[in-house]
């Protein structure tokens, strides 16, 4: 499966993240309202931001989420497998410009991501802060289920749990990402 593929939607587009997205990037990044309940609530400082911006683009996985209206970046997200279990993929180091929270974009760029990632793979999982309620409710809201498995990570305020939410073919196709995605399908035809 090809982790940096382009992918469109009606409200979106995904590519691949490049070196030359950085002063774009970081301007969405360093607000600190983004970062605000987030686990490394110090992402927008610039040295921290350009640490996970330079770990993105090494990964090999790293999307930018580009607002088709105007061109400009609203966000990124990213695909890896280190953490994955058997026939799993993690899309997780999602973040959005605060003019696109509360609406669709969200749900678009999962929809986008979880297809694609579902043509390789049984099941996408998501890792998230146990703390940060907004990001588990974003994920509860498509239709990902929050599963046993825990780990914990070193962030900027010490040790943090981190919870294991997954979503899989069966349950994409009877989930609230159903409709997004055959929206999708239909805009590539």
């Amino acid at each position: 499966m090809d982790l940096q593929p382009m992918l469109t939607g009606a409200s979106l587009t995904l590519r691949p993240l490049a070196a030359d997205d950085w002063p774009a990037l970081f301007a969405v990044a360093s607000d600190p309202e983004i970062w605000a309940g987030h686990p490394a609530h110090d992402r927008w400082q610039e040295a921290v931001f350009r640490r996970f911006f330079d770990e993105a683009l090494a990964s090999g996985g790293a999307l930018v989420a580009v607002d088709p209206t105007d061109g400009s970046l609203i966000g990124s997200s990213r695909f890896d497998t280190a953490r994955a279990g058997p026939g799993e993929i993690e899309i997780g180091w999602t973040f959005l410009a605060r003019s696109h929270w509360g609406g669709i974009t969200n749900a678009a760029m999962k929809a986008l991501m979880i297809g694609h990632a579902l043509t390789g793979y049984e099941r996408a999982i998501f890792l998230v802060g146990e703390t940060n309620l907004r990001s588990r409710r974003a994920l509860e809201k498509i239709g990902a289920r929050l599963t046993p498995r825990r780990l914990s990570f070193d962030m900027a305020t010490g040790p943090v749990k981190h919870l294991v939410y997954a979503i899989d073919r069966a349950s994409v196709s009877l989930g609230p990402l159903a409709a997004v995605l055959a929206d999708q399908a239909d805009l590539g035809k």
